[in-house]
């Protein structure tokens, strides 16, 4: 396959990025999307110009860490997966490819498709702990969950926090995943003690970041890659009017 790249880079975060215009030939279809980077970055440091930088880590789909706007989506046109698991196959042979990294306010670029999005880990920290009673372990069947919550927990779990849902968002709003944190421990009897003055924290520090508000777009939930839904959005809302009532601020 022929591809044109066309990818921002930008050297540092106080320096104006720009697109740059890439050819790469022979590039084979079995190959991953970040596999083609590779090659593309060999090819570059073979010129001796400077690779182009992005995030990456267990290239399993788990870790979150390849966040990349590809032809203006997320993660690229195939649903429920990250860019590690997209294949070149899916694209057409000369194509032009769009390659940029996630745009939000809360997720500056640091360089070329590199954004800081440790916003997001500030939010689970405003989070706090759970409170656990100390001493023996527990017997596992001696707390008992209702089958629905447990199920809904662990679907809200599998969020790997990699921002695609801010980055799809018209208006670069983290509800998606703020609520499915919340909703991973607020449905479990460990994380009922302080589920309102959890969601109270995770919202406003959200806020304080500089994230959007929701206005139901509902681009967050399509271009996730773990499959969460806008329920999770719907259960933060309520606990955190429960929270207001209750006086949690």
């Amino acid at each position: 396959m022929k591809l044109l790249l066309r990818i921002w880079r930008q050297p540092n975060a106080q320096s104006e990025g720009k697109f740059v215009d890439y050819q790469l030939d022979d590039v084979s279809p079995d190959s991953s999307f970040l596999e083609m980077l590779d090659l593309l970055n060999e090819d570059l440091v073979m010129k001796g110009d400077g690779p182009v930088a992005f995030d990456h880590d267990c290239r399993e789909g788990i870790c979150g860490m390849c966040s990349l706007v590809i032809n203006g989506i997320p993660h690229g046109p195939e649903r429920a997966i990250t860019v590690c698991q997209l294949h070149m196959r899916h694209y057409k042979d000369g194509e032009t490819l769009i390659i940029e990294p996630w745009r939000a306010k809360a997720f500056p670029i640091l360089k070329d498709l590199i954004v800081d999005r440790s916003a997001l880990d500030r939010i689970i920290q405003a989070g706090g702990y759970i409170s656990v009673s100390t001493g023996t372990a527990p017997d596992a069947n001696a707390i008992l969950v209702p089958k629905p919550n447990a199920e809904k927990s662990m679907d809200a779990a599998a969020c790997i926090g990699c921002g695609a849902c801010v980055a799809a968002c018209p208006n670069s709003s983290a509800m998606l995943f703020t609520g499915a944190k919340i909703t991973h421990l607020g449905l479990l009897p460990q994380g009922d003690v302080e589920r309102y003055e959890r969601v109270a924290g995770m919202v406003s520090k959200m806020d304080a970041e500089g994230f959007g508000g929701c206005t139901n777009f509902a681009e967050c939930a399509a271009v996730c890659p773990k499959e969460i839904g806008l329920d999770v959005i719907a259960l933060m809302n309520r606990d955190l009017i429960k929270a207001a009532l209750k006086g949690v601020s």
